[in-house]
C-alpha cells in the first residue's frame, strides 16, 4: 500500500476526489500532501483503476459513512467541552487554576481538536497535573474524567481503586500458601486507557516508570509488565488527586551515586551479554 493511512490528509483528499468523479491518476496524485513520503509518480502508479462501478459505489458509501461519523464525533466533542466547562465554571476553586500547554505531548488524531484537555483536566482535578506523568496522554486524562471523575475520592485507598479497575491481583491463600494471584477478568474504558498508557511507557527510555516496566518485562514478559505498570499508574493517579501531591519521577530523586550504581550494573550486563573484551573498549575493566 502506497498511502498507509487512508484517513490522512493525502488519503482523504484522493478519496474525496475519486468520489466526485476524478479518474486521472496524475491529477489524483497531485493532491499529495507535502508530508507524504511517497512521490506523485509512485502514487499515480498505484491509482490505476479497473473501472469497476461496484467498487466505486462501495467506496462512496464507506466515505459518506466516515464523513458522517466524523461529524458526530465533532458534536460529541462540543458536548464534552460544554459539560466540562459547566463543572469547572461553577466552582471558583477549580477555575482559578491555569497551566501552559505541553508541546512535547503528542496529540493523537482522534483527540478532540478544539479542547485543551491539558488545561481542562488540570482545572477539573483542582490543580493536579496528570499529564506530567510520562506515558499519560490527553486520551488517558479524558478517560479518567469521563469514567470516574471526582468519584475517585470515594475510594479510601489506592488499592481499592486498583481493585475496582481489576488491575490488582486476586490473591487466593490457603494455609499460608499462595494458590493463585491472577488479575480478575473484566475491563472498562479507564482500564484500557491505563493499559495503553503503560504500553507507551514501555517504549520510553530511562525514566522511572519505563525502568520499572523493563524490570517486570525482563522477568515475566511484556503483557505482565503492561498490567503491573497500569496498576502503578492507577496508584500514582489516586495519590495525586486524593492526596493532592505532585508527580515525582523516581529518577529525579536518585542521588548521583545511585545513578552511577544503576548505570554500572546496566553496563556489566551488556558486557557479559555480548562478551565484550577489554581491548575492544580501550578501557581498564579489571574491576568489573
Amino acid at each position: 500500500m502506497v498511502v498507509k493511512d487512508v484517513t490522512g490528509l493525502t488519503g482523504l483528499a484522493i478519496i474525496d476526489a475519486i468520489c466526485k468523479g476524478e479518474k486521472s491518476p496524475e491529477k489524483l496524485a497531485g493532491l499529495r500532501h507535502g508530508n507524504c513520503k511517497k512521490s506523485e509518480e509512485e502514487i499515480a502508479k498505484a491509482l490505476q483503476s479497473n473501472g469497476r462501478k461496484d467498487y466505486l459505489f462501495g467506496l462512496k458509501q464507506e466515505y459518506q459513512l466516515y464523513v458522517n461519523f466524523q461529524q458526530k464525533m465533532k458534536e460529541c466533542d462540543v458536548e464534552i467541552e460544554k459539560l466540562l466547562n459547566e463543572q469547572i465554571n461553577n466552582d471558583d476553586e477549580k477555575k482559578q487554576h491555569y497551566i501552559g500547554k505541553k508541546v512535547y505531548k503528542k496529540i493523537n488524531k482522534n483527540t478532540p481538536k478544539n479542547l485543551d484537555i491539558n488545561l481542562l483536566s488540570y482545572q477539573y482535578f483542582g490543580g493536579v497535573d496528570l499529564l506530567a506523568i510520562e506515558g499519560v496522554s490527553h486520551a488517558t486524562a479524558l478517560s479518567l474524567m469521563s469514567e470516574v471523575g471526582n468519584g475517585i475520592h470515594k475510594f479510601e485507598t489506592a488499592k481499592q481503586f486498583a481493585s475496582w479497575l481489576r488491575l490488582a491481583p486476586n490473591n487466593k491463600i490457603s494455609g499460608g500458601k499462595m494458590l493463585s494471584n491472577r488479575i480478575p477478568k473484566g475491563s472498562n474504558r479507564l482500564k484500557i486507557a491505563l493499559r495503553n498508557a503503560a504500553n507507551a511507557i514501555g517504549n520510553l527510555k530511562d525514566t522511572g516508570l519505563s525502568n520499572f516496566f523493563n524490570r517486570i518485562a525482563y522477568r515475566k514478559g511484556r503483557p505482565a509488565a503492561i498490567s503491573a505498570t497500569a496498576r502503578k499508574l492507577a496508584v500514582i493517579i489516586w495519590n495525586m488527586i486524593v492526596k493532592a501531591v505532585p508527580y515525582r519521577p523516581e529518577n529525579n530523586y536518585e542521588f548521583l551515586d545511585q545513578k552511577r550504581k544503576r548505570k554500572v550494573q546496566e553496563m556489566k550486563k551488556l558486557i557479559h551479554k555480548f562478551d565484550i573484551k577489554t581491548d575492544e573498549l580501550g578501557l581498564q575493566l579489571s574491576n568489573l
